[in-house]
């Protein structure tokens, strides 16, 4: 099992199987509430959740510990996700759960874009037709 938990794939596919989770419980959620108050009450349930994993696991930092670059970009990614899942409820609220995720999951694209953009990396010639794939079935889902 140790094999397992220290290789990218398989937290990869953990976040999947949670994200896909967190689509269907969102979807039943938002039914009855406005979207943005619903985000809200999500973003208090990770909030608390995560201060008794870094307490009890001793991962908690100070800021001072950390580089003014680090706290920056942890504070635009942090701005980033609350505006994706603002946008995520309401296009939950709007649309069907199973066409919502796909396309949400456009930013596997974009990812992998500005990743070769801005940050260097290369996928193979099969990577960016996995990219390819990805986007081509978020527009099909998006359509149908």
């Amino acid at each position: 099992m140790q094999a397992y938990t220290n290789s990218w794939q398989f937290w990869a596919l953990l976040a999947a199987v949670f994200a896909a989770m967190t689509a269907v419980f969102a979807k039943i959620g938002v039914e009855n509430v406005n979207s943005n108050f619903a985000t809200f009450l999500r973003t208090l349930v990770v909030v608390a959740a995560f201060v008794p994993l870094l307490w009890f696991t001793g991962e908690y930092h100070g800021l001072s510990s950390l580089s003014s670059k680090t706290i920056l970009f942890l504070v635009l990614s942090g701005l980033a996700t609350g505006a994706s899942w603002l946008c995520y409820f309401r296009a939950l609220q709007l649309g069907q759960a199973g066409q919502v995720a796909p396309v949400d999951k456009m930013s596997v694209v974009f990812v992998a874009i500005i990743g070769a953009l801005f940050l260097g990396e290369r996928l193979s010639v099969t990577g960016w037709s996995g990219v390819a794939l990805i986007a081509g079935g978020a527009v099909l889902v998006a359509i149908g």
